[in-house]
């Protein structure tokens, strides 16, 4: 028949489309269909024909082409418009080339078998190995041996340290206030300043036991009372500023000669840092601060008070930074905590604080500080370079607001100790059951 002549090309497998070009410009695609219209003029060009005579792939047409129809519409040849001619059938395959085809798929067949058996007989030598392993330990016993217990030497030295900070003792919490989950008054504050001594009282009798404690840090770190720097406070609040902080002397006079009396303390250490809350300014001073804060007169009588004791030392800071230094190495530095801004970020005032701390040590390389100590913030947190104290008021109004995350009332308690040169032992004192 005239013109199959041309068609008796053997077409090429559906396979041979991931060897063509993925890739093309549309000129490209546009002149390798017309270069097929002169090879077959008589041929209709649809997308099969095109994947046995074309250069492309179908990848490379539809970036330009949503449709094969498109193409060769747009080529100019249009099969609607071609005569359409009857394909020759593909001539029958010979038996010869039939068998030399089976025989090649069932070589390949052998081959995978192959692999396929190799590694099931690879799974099966690791499976039998691991079976003697357990067989093996069902025939061994478990070898015990002693271990003795430690003995306490006698040489352990430790200094104790209590942390009393934000007790806020003037201010009032409803229950209605913080759902339920805390209240707060002059009684309640009165028998949460016992818990707090009566719990490090407890602690030193406690850990003394087994370790030489003979020196007691009572750090005295701000915010005893509210003040009125705040309206809603100064309306709230049950005392006056000055009625205030004469109530939380009392607290505090109290509770330190508990601890004179109720423990075998040969030094009583007191660090003093007045807060942010005791200022008699509305705005927070720096190069002032003392000299505005009613609890730096505090605690200028505090120590009045225990003059005559000579286990009794008073250290009351004259600026934001006070320093102690322990066995002559390890050096604790003091301050109340509100010259950290913290913006309530993600990860909490970890991040602020060790920033502060970090510039702080690189102003004061010859101290060497091994340990930070301050309040404000009202939350117990245990660091390795630091302790954050909490507070006694507990969860409040003001809390809610800062969307803050609640936290039971409690105080810090940690030892320091002399062999390690670092902090061994730290735990909160809670002040509530």
């Amino acid at each position: 028949m005239e013109g199959t002549s041309t068609l008796s090309k053997k077409p090429q497998s559906r396979t041979a489309e991931s060897h063509k070009r993925a890739t093309a410009s549309r000129d490209q695609l546009l002149n390798d269909i017309r270069s097929i219209r002169k090879s077959f003029p008589n041929a209709v060009i649809t997308r099969d024909f095109y994947r046995q005579q074309g250069k492309f792939a179908d990848k490379a047409i539809s970036l330009y082409f949503p449709k094969f129809s498109d193409l060769v519409k747009e080529a100019g040849c249009d099969p609607k418009s071609t005569p359409s001619v009857e394909v020759a059938p593909t001539p029958p395959m010979p038996v010869a080339d039939k068998l030399t085809l089976e025989r090649e798929k069932l070589a390949a067949k052998q081959g995978d078998s192959k692999k396929l058996l190799d590694a099931a007989l690879n799974k099966l030598q690791i499976y039998e190995a691991e079976r003697e392993i357990l067989l093996g330990l069902e025939d061994k016993s478990v070898q015990i041996y002693d271990i003795q217990p430690k003995m306490p030497t006698g040489t352990s030295e430790a200094v104790a340290f209590m942390i009393a900070s934000d007790h806020h003792g003037e201010e009032r919490v409803l229950s209605t206030d913080v759902a339920g989950l805390n209240e707060f008054n002059l009684d309640i504050y009165a028998q949460r300043n016992d818990t707090f001594f009566k719990g490090g009282q407890r602690l030193w009798d406690i850990l003394r036991k087994d370790t030489h404690i003979k020196t007691l840090v009572l750090a005295l770190l701000g915010d005893f009372m509210t003040g009125s720097i705040h309206e809603d406070s100064a309306e709230s609040n049950l005392l006056p500023p000055s009625e205030a902080i004469w109530n939380a002397e009392e607290k505090l006079t109290s509770g330190i000669h508990f601890l004179l009396e109720n423990t075998d303390v040969e030094e009583l250490v007191i660090p003093c840092h007045s807060g942010n809350h005791a200022r008699m300014t509305k705005k927070q001073r720096h190069t002032t601060e003392m000299g505005n804060s009613l609890e730096h007169y505090m605690y200028k009588h505090l120590q009045k008070h225990f003059a005559s004791d000579p286990r009794v030392k008073f250290i009351i800071s004259l600026g934001y930074h006070s320093y102690l230094t322990l066995f002559d190495k390890y050096t604790i530095r003091f301050h109340h905590g509100h010259n950290i801004k913290y913006g309530g970020g993600v990860g909490g005032i970890t991040v602020p604080v060790n920033k502060a701390i970090n510039e702080w040590n690189k102003a004061e390389l010859y101290r060497n500080v091994s340990l930070d100590v301050f309040g404000h913030f009202h939350q117990y947190v245990n660091y390795g370079n630091f302790v954050c104290n909490g507070s006694l008021i507990g969860y409040n109004a003001y809390a809610i607001s800062i969307k803050a995350a609640y936290e039971r009332p409690q105080q810090a308690f940690f030892l320091v100790s002399k062999k390690f040169m670092s902090k061994t032992m730290s735990t909160p004192i809670f002040l509530t059951d």
